[in-house]
């Protein structure tokens, strides 16, 4: 996983002010960081190759789409489809996020993508899951921070949900049980930088239980993808 002393070596520094509704902004950006004031359009951060983007507003769809590499932060909302087959890199978001974040992100070897939600999530989050993390904290919410279908199709990778409750009507092939201390500190890096670069206390995102979600060895989606 990322060093969270995240640097790049001599990075071309870009600030984009009044921005609306661009489209594309730093798609397979490498070397660079990029600060958005404003609301960046659709697909910003596609193929992402190693850039750093922070976002002063919310962002639109399709943000880190076949995202490679860097790190994206947005100090708001995202729209739909976050993530979508993201394959490295990590991406943070301060509130909420649409439908279908992380809908077929995949992992290989040091290569783990990482999505952290602050708030809550829409429907289909995880869809086809392959591998990668999906944290979301639900922050100031009682109930279970995810929509509808969450791990419809899941076949890889964990989704965490901190909630004092499990999420209702989870599809059959997946599972879902309390998060061991094991489990939590994998992911105890990723909650400690959101923690830091959103400046919330990391003791009120630990006072909660949270759920993990994993897919069941004996789903038929598996076969269509391994040879296990």
């Amino acid at each position: 996983m990322t060093n969270y002393a995240y640097k790049l070596d001599c990075p071309e520094k870009i600030i984009i002010n009044g921005c609306l509704g661009a489209r594309y902004i730093g798609a397979g950006a490498s070397n660079k960081v990029i600060t958005i004031n404003g609301i960046p359009g659709n697909a910003l951060g596609a193929y992402l190759d190693g850039a750093e983007i922070i976002v002063n507003g919310n962002v639109q769809d399709a943000v880190g789409d076949t995202m490679n590499g860097g790190r994206i932060i947005i100090n708001g909302s995202a729209g739909d489809v976050l993530g979508y087959a993201m394959r490295g890199g990590e991406i943070f978001v301060k509130d909420n996020c649409g439908y279908r974040t992380g809908i077929h992100m995949k992992e290989y070897k040091e290569k783990r993508p990482c999505i952290v939600i602050g708030g809550s999530a829409g429907s289909f989050l995880g869809e086809y899951l392959a591998g990668g993390l999906i944290i979301v904290l639900g922050l100031n919410r009682d109930e279970p921070p995810v929509g509808n279908f969450t791990g419809t199709g899941m076949h890889g990778g964990r989704i965490f949900i901190r909630s004092e409750k499990p999420p209702k009507a989870l599809p059959a092939q997946v599972l879902c049980r309390r998060a061991t201390d094991m489990d939590l500190k994998d992911i105890h890096a990723y909650i400690s930088e959101f923690s830091r670069i959103f400046e919330i206390d990391i003791n009120d995102i630990l006072n909660k239980s949270f759920y993990v979600l994993t897919p069941n060895e004996k789903n038929p989606y598996k076969l269509l993808y391994t040879e296990n």
